[in-house]
């Protein structure tokens, strides 16, 4: 008996088991009948087409003429006008003639002697140093010219003396000390060296 008991409880079970499981499978398969479109219905009557009536043109109405600012003109301000730089030689005031004192020691040197890094005259200088000491010079200045604007604002004492040089070489040159003018313009590339570095 308690075996036709535990039959009966296993047999309970599997049935729970079996209508859980077709449940299931009908809730998930939904239902498969064919939903019917009710039928329209028939037309009793013909219908005439009623077509529009084609649209009248409205006349025209001429627009007021109205005045109106000429138009800007973009290529006269994309390009400024650039006025030439037009640079003065400065008039080198005429010095008077050095004024000679007669030494009492006669063992002294002469004035020329004692002068330490003197310029030249002037007068002896050729055309090719005159050419070399031009070049240079024209060479600093595009140097100058193509530092960048930070450089140039964090480095202005440096860039002062550079020009200082380069100026009093310019000066040295329109004399005709190409000499002298050579080793300003030297000095001032130097300058410029390390100022780029």
């Amino acid at each position: 008996m308690i075996q036709y008991g535990v039959r009966m409880r296993e047999a309970g079970s599997t049935i729970k088991v079996a209508g859980l499981a077709c449940a299931l499978a009908l809730g998930l398969n939904g239902c498969r009948h064919k939903t019917v479109v009710p039928p329209l219905p028939p037309i009793a009557q013909p219908v005439d087409i009623v077509v529009a009536p084609p649209e009248a043109k409205p006349p025209m109405v001429e627009a007021t003429p109205v005045k109106l600012p000429p138009p800007p003109v973009a290529s006269a301000a994309s390009k400024p006008k650039r006025t030439p730089r037009r640079t003065t030689k400065p008039a080198t005031p005429a010095a008077p003639p050095p004024v000679q004192v007669a030494s009492t020691d006669p063992t002294a040197p002469s004035p020329e002697q004692t002068a330490i890094g003197a310029l030249s005259s002037g007068g002896d200088s050729n055309p090719k140093a005159q050419q070399d000491a031009a070049e240079l010079i024209a060479s600093i200045e595009k140097r100058l010219a193509a530092l960048p604007a930070q450089k140039a604002d964090a480095e202005k004492a440096q860039i002062s003396k550079i020009r200082n040089f380069q100026r009093q070489a310019q000066e040295a040159l329109a004399s005709g000390d190409a000499e002298g003018a050579k080793t300003l313009a030297t000095k001032a590339k130097l300058l410029l060296d390390d100022l780029e570095k």
